[in-house]
């Protein structure tokens, strides 16, 4: 392979001047990726197991979507949704074919995709009340994140996120993950939808289990609840199903993703089967620019590089052999590492102290890697990483462990 081309800016300078402060201050100037690797400013290669939180399902400029893009561009970038275009048509059809019966919307992210399933359940809380009723309450669960919007933020119940931007939409309620009871305990004639990611991400790397799926989904049927499942970290591919619920079996009414969806360009979806998705009528609901030539032809690529590859039957059993060998882990740095949790290409290292030192130390190593919560390290590969690299990543991890035991024996 050759070099990487070295750029050497004052991009730091740049945006300590210019670009607001809503991160924390970069620690690296990322200039190229290629595969499962990344290089920065200096030439130096990480593995990179961040994939843009999720995102670069496959990889850094895989050629099969390189060239779809490509061509696209060439061809028809964006004509608006006053007009069909036959990328989009394609896609809604093949995740039709791989959610169930329902129709599809598209929007640039996975914040519009929730805001727009928080505005699906409010539809399916007039037409349950009625024009005169006041049901619009959505049960959420604790410790999630649905994104950054006032929807979003009205969903998410953490301080670091509301925190002053209250007051908060009306109308949610917080019941504690794997808690069937304390779901059931907030369902009311107010309710309209529990909504919940399948695995939470950014809180840290929990997932529901297949138990509390199936009693939500119990739930839902006997209360005439929308069962809405936010997928936009933990889905397309990520835990070697297509969607992270298909592990359980439960089937879900409404299904918000993003993230690997384009793998790489912006792009947000809602599913929502057929008598849920008949709530949204024109005018209701819409998107500037959901749903592109442009966009669409990257999400194709996508699925056929899936399905050309047999990408979610590799990330299946690899991600369970990489988890088997990080569990290790646990028992060789017990005062360290207290679990390892999560699944396929979506596991999280949960540690006795706080992760940033040790994501430092990673870094540092040539492994990036991202937090989650307030003590868990994340490992989100590309879906295209092999054995061999996720052998490569635990070794460094390894390593870093290795370190702070002898430095702590020091």
């Amino acid at each position: 392979m050759s070099q990487p081309s070295i750029v050497r800016t004052n991009t730091a300078e740049l945006y300590d001047a210019y670009v607001m402060k809503n991160y924390g201050r970069p620690p690296l100037t990322i200039v190229r990726g290629q595969g499962v690797s990344v290089w920065d400013d200096t030439g130096r290669e990480y593995l990179d197991f961040t994939s843009g939180v999720a995102v670069a399902a496959l990889g850094h400029c895989h050629p099969v979507w390189v060239e779809a893009i490509r061509r696209q561009a060439g061809e028809l970038i964006h004509c608006s949704n006053l007009f069909r275009n036959p990328n989009q048509g394609e896609l809604a059809r093949r995740l039709v074919q791989r959610a169930g019966p329902g129709r599809v919307f598209f929007c640039n992210s996975g914040t519009e995709a929730n805001e727009g399933l928080i505005k699906l359940a409010r539809l399916h809380g007039v037409r349950k009340a009625g024009a005169e009723g006041k049901c619009f309450k959505i049960i959420c669960a604790k410790n999630a994140f649905h994104g950054r919007t006032f929807g979003g933020m009205s969903a998410t119940p953490q301080e670091k996120i509301q925190k002053g931007f209250r007051p908060m939409l009306p109308g949610f309620a917080f019941g504690e993950l794997n808690n069937l009871q304390s779901f059931a305990d907030l369902v009311d004639e107010d309710t309209a939808a529990i909504f919940l990611e399948t695995i939470q991400g950014e809180g840290g790397i929990t997932p529901c289990t297949d138990e509390f799926l199936w009693g939500l989904r119990q739930l839902c049927d006997q209360h005439n609840l929308l069962l809405m499942l936010d997928e936009v970290q933990c889905g397309l591919g990520r835990t070697g199903t297509f969607y992270a619920f298909q592990h359980s079996g439960v089937r879900a009414d409404a299904i918000g993703m993003a993230k690997g969806l384009g793998g790489g360009y912006p792009m947000g979806a809602i599913w929502a089967a057929e008598k849920h998705a008949e709530l949204f009528t024109p005018g209701s609901h819409g998107s500037t620019f959901g749903g592109t030539p442009l966009a669409c032809a990257a999400a194709l690529a996508v699925l056929d590089v899936f399905e050309r590859d047999n990408i979610l039957q590799k990330v299946q059993a690899n991600g369970a052999a990489w988890k088997a060998e990080l569990d290790r882990l646990v028992t060789d740095f017990p005062q360290q590492v207290k679990a390892v949790t999560g699944r396929g290409y979506m596991l999280g290292l949960l540690m006795h102290g706080e992760p940033p030192a040790y994501i430092t130390a990673l870094r540092e190593a040539g492994l990036l890697a991202p937090s989650a919560g307030t003590n868990t390290i994340r490992l989100l590969p590309p879906l295209i990483a092999t054995q061999e690299h996720l052998d490569r990543a635990t070794a460094i991890i390894r390593s870093v462990l290795a370190r702070k035991n002898q430095s702590a024996a020091s």
